[in-house]
């Protein structure tokens, strides 16, 4: 099935199959069901949850309609198996962080709507108290939050799955020119331990900055959502065309 856009005469097309939502940590069953139940409202319906052990049995109470959603549910053991397909990740966060730049959700749709038509998009969201780890968006490409009138409170999981859904559903769409998929997340984050690998060896990298260097590296990184010929010339300039020193 498509998804026909709404809000132009122009629209066009969004295959929902391009697009998994996947829930890390979620720790109270409704919120589940209430994303399975925003995701049989706007057309989408591959639903991956981060977890040990079986979906919830409660789940089910708030997944009016979509209970063919949560039965077809893949139930993960970590993030890595989650975006494994995923040639894009866009993550939301309540959290403005300062080293991460983070996109407003309005920014961030027509980026997703701009991949190649083959590329898988992973829209992750995090725990219902803690939100995202730093080692959870060093998973994603792109990060976002959802506009909301200060200083209320984080929206609820199950609303920020069917805002962000929703804002999909009804963007108007375009015929875009042909670009070259990204690579999927697995090989995206390879280059980046690559990469971090070679500042090391150029001591660039040491023990007191590492983190501080991988997390500018993957929000650099990631928000190329680096292709194959992004690829080779990462790896080539790193190996032979960069001569860094510590300052």
């Amino acid at each position: 099935m498509m998804l026909m856009t709404a809000l132009s005469g122009n629209s066009a097309p969004i295959d929902p199959a391009r697009f998994a939502v996947i829930l890390a940590r979620p720790e109270n069953p409704e919120n589940i069901g209430l994303a399975a139940r925003a995701m049989k409202n706007t057309g989408f319906s591959d639903l991956r949850v981060v977890k040990k052990g079986r979906l919830p049995a409660k789940a089910a109470k708030t997944a009016v309609h979509a209970a063919d959603i949560l039965a077809a549910a893949s139930v993960l053991p970590d993030l890595d198996a989650a975006v494994a397909d995923c040639g894009a990740v866009f993550a939301a966060t309540a959290r403005i962080r300062s080293v991460v730049r983070v996109l407003a959700l309005s920014e961030a749709v027509p980026m997703m709507l701009a991949l190649p038509p083959v590329t898988r998009v992973g829209l992750l969201f995090g725990n219902e108290r803690t939100g995202l780890t730093g080692d959870e968006l060093r998973r994603a490409n792109y990060v976002f939050t959802i506009p909301q009138a200060g200083p209320q409170p984080s929206y609820n999981l199950g609303g920020a799955v069917l805002l962000t859904l929703f804002a999909l559903f009804t963007a108007a769409g375009a015929p875009r020119p042909a670009a070259d998929p990204p690579l999927l997340r697995g090989e995206q984050e390879e280059v980046i331990r690559l990469i971090l690998r070679k500042l090391e060896e150029k001591r660039f990298v040491h023990g007191g900055n590492r983190e501080h260097v991988a997390d500018i590296m993957h929000d650099l990184l990631g928000r190329m959502a680096i292709t194959a010929k992004d690829r080779r010339f990462l790896l080539a300039l790193f190996t032979k065309g960069v001569d860094l020193k510590e300052p």
